[in-house]
């Protein structure tokens, strides 16, 4: 679908809805870039998918041997399984060769991280049957849908405008 916004982008991706299921549908998910930096976002969300969901993971990273304690692989044919889902985190430019991956592979959805938008490698992949999504942090999505977001550092279990020494007072 497309449409001019404000921002020049014209792509619309899944709704909340469309994501729900995505989700729900998908056994793996391999994790492009994936990184054993603790301070690279592919190492949190890595860490969060092993922790508190239900997906086989695989780490694709041609220059690590491990990420997070598993096997990493140097490509998505190197895989001991088709994944489901392709969970990405590179630069723009390598973008369109990640695509041609995850078409050679099978996989059934294309998952550009938060900052991350092509829209000719959206559009392409959804020529050839893919599922894309765009922008937006799996693990956000996950642990929004999945009562998670505690985990992810969002929930502070306080349902209140007021500062939270304030509430402390009160308490007293």
């Amino acid at each position: 679908m497309s449409q001019q916004s404000s921002t020049g982008r014209t792509w619309v991706g899944p709704t909340a809805a469309e994501r729900l299921r995505i989700l729900h549908d998908t056994t793996s998910v391999a994790i492009v870039g994936a990184s054993d930096n603790p301070a690279r976002a592919s190492y949190f969300v890595g860490t969060y998918l092993l922790s508190s969901s239900p997906y086989r993971l695989y780490f694709v990273n041609p220059r690590a041997k491990t990420v997070l304690g598993h096997q990493a692989y140097p490509s998505l044919a190197d895989l001991p399984e088709k994944p489901d889902l392709v969970d990405v985190f590179r630069r723009h430019e390598d973008l369109p060769g990640v695509l041609d991956e995850t078409l050679a592979v099978q996989a059934s959805v294309l998952w550009l991280q938060l900052g991350s938008w092509h829209e000719d490698v959206a559009r392409r992949g959804e020529q050839h049957g893919l599922t894309v999504v765009m922008d937006r942090c799996l693990k956000i999505e996950h642990a929004r849908f999945h009562g998670g977001l505690h985990l992810a550092g969002f929930d502070t279990g306080v349902v209140s405008s007021r500062k939270q020494v304030l509430s402390q007072r009160a308490a007293r």
